[in-house]
């Protein structure tokens, strides 16, 4: 997709558009809902802390747009109890979708089967919401581990396989994007793709969206598909579309 616009167009459509700052207030969200509806279209979602999730339900109410929060975040290992009456309690507040860290640190200690035991629980907390895991590709760092979490990420049911929380120092990168998108290619299962933190522009967008053309198919990056976690890229993506002297980048995750 080389056409700028074509591409902010369709980077809007399919934004998680994200509060997630430690001193996030619940006026912060009531703007990010504000935000998400933009003359050029609503963003997919927005992403925000659980305890948000029931005022940006009623803000939200009749847009279409989705409410996505996290669990198990930023640090992958809290008590599991804890996460799955964290995930009923968000479905029940109103959310749509959990993005779920995986106990990366497990992974990293050769506990793989971790992995896909607890995003497993957490699709069966969750009931009918989708779930995106969340590896955190920038501390798994080795292209084997990033293929194994994504593999255990699948295996374990869940809808989406998500870069990064944003947390840390390394998010979303083209070269972690690509064995995951891979993984996702061969395991023939019908999961979405999610690059988080570090978008920054229409031409960053652009390129997840040519990654997952050229591997998944053209055509393949909609809502239902492909999604994008940032906060700061919309003011870039909004300039591009009304030609403006708009920041070439946004600011933020």
């Amino acid at each position: 997709m080389s056409d700028l616009k074509a591409i902010a167009a369709k980077a809007i459509s399919c934004l998680d558009l994200t509060n997630l700052n430690d001193d996030c207030t619940e006026q912060d969200v009531l703007d990010l809902c504000e935000r998400a509806q933009t003359p050029h279209g609503n963003t997919a979602a927005i992403c925000i802390w659980p305890r948000f999730v029931a005022a940006a339900k009623t803000k939200l109410s009749g847009t279409g747009i989705r409410i996505a929060t996290v669990v198990n975040f930023p640090g992958g290992m809290d008590d599991a109890d804890e996460v799955m009456a964290l995930t009923e309690q968000a479905v029940a507040d109103g959310a749509d979708e959990i993005d779920m860290v995986i106990p990366y640190p497990d992974l990293l200690e050769g506990h793989a089967q971790d992995v896909s035991a607890l995003v497993h629980r957490v699709c069966q907390s969750a009931g009918g919401a989708r779930i995106k895991a969340i590896l955190e590709t920038g501390m798994l760092q080795k292209p084997e581990l990033i293929r194994q979490a994504a593999e255990q990420a699948i295996e374990g049911g869940a809808h989406f396989i998500k870069t990064s929380t944003g947390k840390v120092a390394v998010n979303a990168t083209l070269s972690s994007a690509r064995l995951m998108v891979e993984a996702i290619r061969d395991s023939g299962k019908d999961v979405g793709f999610k690059p988080a933190g570090g978008v920054k522009t229409t031409v960053d967008a652009g390129d997840y969206i040519a990654l997952c053309d050229e591997l998944l198919g053209d055509g393949w990056a909609t809502p239902e598909t492909f999604r994008i976690g940032a906060s700061g890229v919309l003011t870039a993506l909004l300039a591009t579309l009304d030609d403006g002297d708009a920041p070439a980048q946004g600011e933020g995750y």
